[in-house]
């Protein structure tokens, strides 16, 4: 059983930078591809970023595409998401997900571990 707990989140103003971090437990983190999603009110969960096994891959939603990095650190267990040119639409519960299958998912319904999430804010 894998546990994900994410910080890092809070108040920013736009143009400002966040970055957020996932700390794992209870499993072999190396072995789990690592996914960020986000979810603002009224809005369906959405796929921000994610990053395989060992890091060498990573994907990005198109809206966050040159402004966010994922990076993992599998010495740590953890993986982070610098997040750059922060907007209002950034504004969102940030969570971090995990799943043991070897390609890099980008739906939701694919990531079978979640963390309980974190809030950044982006004011104009």
């Amino acid at each position: 059983q894998v546990q994900l707990v994410e910080s890092g989140g809070g108040l920013v103003q736009a143009g400002g930078s966040l970055r957020l971090s996932c700390a794992a437990s209870g499993g072999p983190f190396s072995r789990y591809v690592m996914g960020w999603f986000r979810q603002a009110p009224g809005k369906e969960r959405e796929f921000a970023a994610a990053i395989n096994r060992n890091g060498s891959s990573t994907y990005y939603a198109d809206s966050v595409k040159g402004r966010f990095t994922i990076s993992r650190n599998n010495a740590k267990n953890t993986v982070y998401l610098q997040m750059n040119s922060l907007n209002p639409e950034d504004t969102a519960v940030y969570y971090c997900a995990a799943d043991a299958r070897r390609v890099i998912p980008t739906r939701p319904g694919d990531y079978f571990y979640w963390g309980q999430g974190t809030q950044v804010t982006v004011s104009s």
